[in-house]
């Protein structure tokens, strides 16, 4: 199902690219992808790429040599070598707050240089650093002592959104590379079970907690703070020796220290680092401490390499730009509202739900840098899971279904040890969902009368669906850093290319905001409080009835 491209930029130059691409349209609907890879044999080659130890093959998209040449020129009018420029230097792309968005700063090598605001920013990112690496150092070696003298044998991380989803990604991701004899926990939701599946069966003797909120004043993560503070209490009894179960990561060491964290124990963010992007920040120091500085490291050198590739390759060879451009085609022309990431390795199973919030955060905007209306459809939603598992789940309606979902699908030429078994046959099946969700099963159009016919139709796969494959040699710390960069940076693309802001989250603030102002309705019986709505009003007052009710019951017990 193809739609007509609606709406477009409202630059004169852009909005003609735009409108080319439009009836360039009509030009490729009618093309299978059968009849496009028959026409070139080479097609395979041509439309792939490689850079950052990863192999890009785009050839099963639904382009023509024309469509890359008008999608590259709405890149370049829509000035995104000038802005990736921008973002590099250090220039405040993040309009709405103000601030730039310079998290490519937190791999940059130590002899590089880049300023905000007048300041080099390196040697800061640099010493904190160092200072992970040492605290890392001491918990791996042992020689971080809990508050009663045990060695610390548990990190618990308690973050949430940018302050979890990305380093508890990676920890799942690199877990070949991380410590067996430690356990690294991540605590997220406000609901506490997740703290209490999370620390039943530790000791909080040997366990350390990571509080790591860019502001401190997440609601989430310091009612998980509280939880654990009261957790060690019960076993340990000594409020002094707490200090030593608790580091905060925060950009309030303000707020942070007033809390009662000891000033050694505070690790430092900047605003300009946004909390998706902050997994080389010190957010990922539960990361740094599982798998060792010195794979911590590896992990930063490949966001380099993809960050270095993003700055200087060509349009028409840059791996973020393309991606970022299939996405933008497949979207706004191609109709398709939904993308599916396919990680074909058990290790990435996290992976999907890191991109999901990384392009919806980012990219679910509906005006532009300058606060007009955007003209068009912005951040479709991703999902997905690791092969082979959705195969046997919601590969039917990719292949079979009434939408088209694009797919990216992610593997390895190689396995890890722990993974080596059934390898051939995991990359197999990658390739051959790629390729059949491409290609289909046409019609035996000499199927039968009656029935037979009718179950033919059944049995029709058309395929025509497009999707990206994406191959490393293997999953090492060097490949996820310039993968996870890659993502990062097609995200910037789509979002130069439709003209909002991609490092803001304006409509996150909302729900808290009104959160805490129902939370002091239900705190104190009210449910007719100010501002309340008929609807919350009727939710908040049958909170209310229960309450009353279990009240009730515990007092008939009693």
């Amino acid at each position: 199902m193809v739609r007509r491209a609606t709406g477009g930029p409202s630059d004169v130059s852009l909005s003609h690219t735009w409108q080319t691409l439009a009836e360039h349209l009509d030009e490729v609907r009618p093309r299978h992808l059968r009849d496009l890879f028959q026409l070139d044999p080479e097609r395979g080659q041509r439309f792939s790429e490689e850079a950052a130890g990863w192999y890009l093959d785009y050839s099963k998209n639904r382009i023509t040599r024309r469509t890359l040449e008008l999608l590259l020129r709405l890149a370049c009018t829509s000035r995104l070598p000038a802005k990736i420029d921008a973002m590099f230097n250090g220039d405040p792309v993040n309009s709405s707050e103000g601030r730039a968005a310079l998290h490519v700063a937190l791999r940059m090598p130590a002899d590089a240089s880049v300023r905000v605001d007048g300041r080099d920013v390196v040697p800061d990112v640099q010493r904190v650093l160092r200072r992970m690496e040492n605290f890392a150092g001491k918990v791996r070696s042992g020689t971080w002592f809990g508050g009663t003298g045990k060695k610390i044998r548990n990190i618990v991380n308690l973050g949430i959104g940018g302050s979890a989803i990305g380093v508890g990604m990676a920890c799942a991701a690199l877990q070949h590379y991380g410590r067996r004899d430690m356990q690294f926990r991540f605590v997220s939701n406000m609901d506490g079970a997740d703290f209490f599946l999370a620390t039943r069966d530790l000791d909080p003797r040997e366990t350390l907690f990571i509080v790591c909120s860019k502001t401190f004043h997440t609601p989430e993560t310091l009612r998980n703070a509280a939880a654990a503070r009261a957790w060690c209490l019960e076993d340990i009894q000594d409020e002094g020796a707490l200090r030593a179960h608790f580091v905060a990561v925060t950009g309030n060491r303000d707020a942070a220290i007033a809390a009662g964290f000891a000033p050694e124990h505070v690790f430092d963010v900047w605003d300009w680092v946004n909390g998706r992007y902050s997994l080389c920040s010190a957010m990922g120091l539960a990361l740094l401490t599982a798998i060792g500085p010195a794979a911590f490291r590896e992990m930063l050198a490949g966001f380099h390499d993809m960050d270095t590739h993003f700055l200087s390759a060509p349009m028409k060879q840059n791996l973020p730009v393309l991606l970022g451009l299939m996405g933008v085609w497949n979207n706004n022309f191609l109709g398709a509202r939904s993308v599916a990431i396919l990680p074909y390795a058990h290790d990435l199973r996290r992976f999907p739900s890191y991109v999901q919030q990384l392009m919806m955060e980012s990219n679910g905007k509906s005006v532009t840098q300058d606060g007009a209306p955007v003209g068009s459809i912005t951040s479709p939603v991703y999902w997905g899971a690791c092969g082979t598992n959705g195969q046997h789940s919601f590969h039917q309606l990719l292949h079979q279904g009434t939408q088209i979902v694009p797919c990216d699908f992610i593997g390895f030429l190689s396995p890890l040890p722990s993974s080596a078994g059934g390898h051939e046959e995991l990359l197999a099946n990658m390739y051959a969902q790629a390729q059949a969700l491409a290609f289909g099963r046409p019609l035996d159009e000499g199927g039968g009368p009656g029935d037979a016919q009718a179950r033919g139709k059944h049995r029709q796969v058309q395929g025509n669906r497009p999707s990206n494959t994406l191959l490393a040699a293997k999953l090492t710390p060097r490949s996820l850093g310039a993968l996870v960069a890659l993502y990062e940076h097609s995200v910037f693309t789509q979002g130069v290319i439709w003209d909002i802001d991609s490092f803001d989250q304006w409509g996150v603030e909302l729900g808290k905001t009104l959160a805490a102002h129902i939370a002091q309705a239900l705190g104190a019986g009210q449910a007719h409080a100010q501002g309340l709505d008929s609807s919350t009003r009727a939710l908040v007052q049958k909170y209310l009835d229960a309450k009353a009710a279990g009240a009730m019951c515990a007092s008939e017990r009693t």
